[in-house]
């Protein structure tokens, strides 16, 4: 396979997938670039609230068939859905890659995490028991059974177009639930030839149906409609919350992930060979879109010899990061995902230069490998002399800009880390399981790192969060997905 080999070869049209057929929106069409080289590839259409309803009523005419369908019934379904995935790993890797921006690395990988929901949605003939206890009193049985609950939807973000969906859907679907995916009008191309697998796998009609357009207006006949039970998203913290609000005043399930301002703690045992890399990933893959990402690195200790070894090691590898077309296999970052995120990147980077931070590596001046156009590209970033009441160290930024600040012990750090109203992540980068331990206790965050840039929870675990980073009771991915997918029915028997 030639290394830059794109599959999408002509400019697409989206269509919707409504009842196990593809309809053409009758809303306006937006342009998708790829914001490597500029150029138009698909046009995704703005669908109506109409069309949100029908995509409604044909899950929720579905849904009483599926429900009764045996659970092994159902995950027949995902283990040929899997098989296609894997059939067509590359191909979908590489689609994320054009219409995002991440390195083909970074796609592999998130083809690989969505994969792994659809594997353990597949043992829901197990997951999916109840429990039971004979003779609570005399002659009668008590048992719990769970049970589906009807139409749900994914309000999914820009940032992970093929996992975030499937965080979801495998685990309503195999529970017996139906489901409408909207995915971002961003990236919105990935989940058009999921949903093309979705199709060969053989679903019945009306099962998984996807609805593409404006995140605001769908989002919103979404909450409001009476047929839908339930919305998953994961976006902003501001909009996470709008959705909590909404789908509380419409009595709906809800799990809404929202921002993070991720804290990186570095004590001064740790093994900078092996952190410097790990901290590299966090704060720079995916171009530091993504609510993992490293975002304030906390030196711990007063003295300056360690301080400056860090600092030194760590502008250093930024420096070398090469960017460029992330299909090249030998980039590390690829660009922003769009001219608006990237112009907004640089309006915190000269916030952070007015409100007094040193920038010590400037990402404003960017070589690209490539003859690529500059549009969305943006090189690595650092600051130092950051301060905790800076723009740019509470803010998620949510680009590739890291903060370098400092600490004189564990326990100043941690009162860093909960300044921030946020809640997604925290790491500490450790040879002392004392203090790994002290830290793991302490830290009011969802996804904790012991010597792990990325805390990124297995879909056998639930992604977590806390604070602002999180609006719910239940998460996403394994149990806590499958508990949200369905209601405890308890039966109490007795027989004379």
């Amino acid at each position: 396979m030639a290394i830059l080999e794109e599959p999408i070869k002509e400019v697409m049209v989206l269509k919707n997938y409504v009842g196990g057929e593809w309809v053409q929106s009758k809303g306006e069409l937006q342009d998708i670039v790829n914001p490597a080289t500029a150029r138009v590839i698909a046009k995704v259409p703005y669908s109506t609230r109409e069309e949100v309803d029908e995509a409604v009523q044909a899950a929720k005419q579905a849904y009483p068939e599926w429900a009764r369908t045996t659970p092994l019934g159902r995950v027949r379904h995902l283990f040929r859905f899997k098989e296609l995935l894997e059939d067509n790993f590359e191909e979908i890797s590489r689609i994320q890659t054009m219409e995002h921006g991440k390195t083909i690395d970074e796609s592999r990988g998130e083809t690989r995490r969505g994969i792994e929901n659809v594997e353990v949605a597949t043992g829901i003939p197990t997951l999916m028991m109840g429990y039971n206890l004979e003779d609570i009193a005399s002659g009668i049985d008590e048992y719990l059974i769970r049970q589906p609950l009807g139409v749900f939807s994914c309000i999914a973000p820009f940032n992970f177009p093929f996992m975030i969906p499937l965080w979801f859907t495998p685990y309503a679907l195999a529970t017996g639930n139906c489901m409408i995916v909207k995915p971002s009008s961003r990236c919105p191309i990935t989940q058009a030839r999921v949903i093309e697998l979705v199709d060969e796998a053989g679903f019945p009609p009306g099962i998984w149906n996807v609805v593409h357009g404006s995140g605001s207006m769908i989002s919103s006949a979404l909450m409001e409609h009476p047929d839908i039970e339930g919305i998953t998203f994961v976006g902003s913290t501001a909009v996470a919350k709008e959705i909590y609000r909404e789908c509380g005043q419409f009595g709906k399930r809800v799990i809404a992930q929202g921002g993070a301002k991720n804290f990186m703690v570095i004590m001064p045992d740790a093994d900078l060979g092996n952190t410097i890399p790990a901290l590299m990933t966090s704060f720079y893959g995916n171009t530091g879109q993504r609510c993992l990402s490293g975002a304030n690195a906390v030196v711990v200790g007063e003295e300056d010899a360690f301080y400056q070894q860090f600092k030194e090691a760590f502008v250093g590898a930024a420096s070398r990061i090469k960017m460029g077309y992330g299909l090249d296999e030998s980039v590390q970052m690829g660009p922003m995902q769009s001219k608006k995120a990237k112009e907004r990147v640089l309006g915190y980077i000269e916030k952070g230069i007015k409100e007094g931070a040193k920038i010590i590596l400037d990402g404003r001046k960017a070589k690209i490998a490539g003859n690529y156009p500059e549009t969305c590209f943006l090189a690595a970033t650092v600051f130092e002399d950051v301060t905790l009441d800076m723009t740019i160290a509470k803010d998620e930024i949510f680009g590739p800009v890291g903060n370098i600040m400092r600490a004189k012990d564990l326990d100043e750090a941690i009162e860093m880390i909960h300044t921030s109203p946020y809640g997604n992540e925290a790491s500490i980068f450790t040879s002392s399981g004392k203090s790994a331990r002290e830290f793991q206790h302490r830290v009011n965050c969802g996804n904790i790192g012991i010597n792990v840039g990325i805390a990124a929870p297995m879909a056998f675990f639930p992604f977590s969060g806390m604070k602002d980073s999180f609006f719910g009771i239940l998460h996403g991915q394994g149990q806590e997905a499958i508990r949200f997918f369905t209601e405890s029915k308890v039966v109490i028997q007795r027989w004379w």
